[in-house]
């Protein structure tokens, strides 16, 4: 495995029970946004916890933003005491013990602290890659699985994403190690 990753991102998608008119909630609240020409959602800003989640007139919400699932526990609850007061409807409590979200994805950086020729390991990997050089300087490393799309960079730098628990990065971390060690070159 890497020697080490940092989970950068998390995103997960959730259910405030909340109905709500968008239209009103920029007039009471400075830190939502709403905009319907350009998007379906309003844009609700946290800075602690930090966390900026897109809310629909429905309840549905989407957070980003989060590098735990705490910190995203801990922005649905502001969200939802932020917003139930001013709710067209609400269809259910928030329930704090058991929160009504699933992470969908998880994006994380790692260092494989080995250089690579990413020409070579284009043509050497049996694996799902892409690399255009003149568009990005990254590989792109798509696994089966765990299913998650990988970035690879020259200097042994990757950027992880699709996964949606940290098993799911570690075992990817694992794979892309063992496909890539043979293409390391000496620094």
């Amino acid at each position: 495995m890497a020697k080490n990753y940092t989970i950068t991102n998390v995103v997960a998608a959730g259910n405030l029970g909340l109905e709500l008119d968008l239209y009103k909630l920029p007039s009471k609240f400075k830190n939502i946004e709403y905009e319907p020409e350009q998007f379906p959602g309003a844009i609700l800003k946290f800075n602690k916890p930090k966390a900026t989640l897109l809310v629909f007139k429905n309840g549905k919400i989407v957070i980003v933003g989060c590098k735990d699932r705490k910190t995203i526990e801990a922005a649905i609850i502001k969200a939802y005491e932020l917003l139930a007061p001013v709710a067209s409807k609400i269809y259910k409590k928030l329930n704090r013990k058991k929160l009504d979200y699933e992470v969908t994805n998880m994006v994380a950086a790692a260092d494989l602290e080995m250089e690579m020729d990413l020409f070579k390991v284009t043509m050497g990997v049996s694996e799902d890659i892409e690399y255009e050089p003149e568009q990005f300087p990254g590989a792109i490393l798509k696994l089966r699985d765990p299913k998650i799309s990988i970035l690879v960079f020259k200097n042994g730098k990757l950027i992880i994403a699709g996964g949606r628990t940290k098993a799911e990065i570690e075992k990817a971390l694992v794979k892309v190690k063992k496909i890539l060690s043979k293409f390391a070159m000496k620094k």
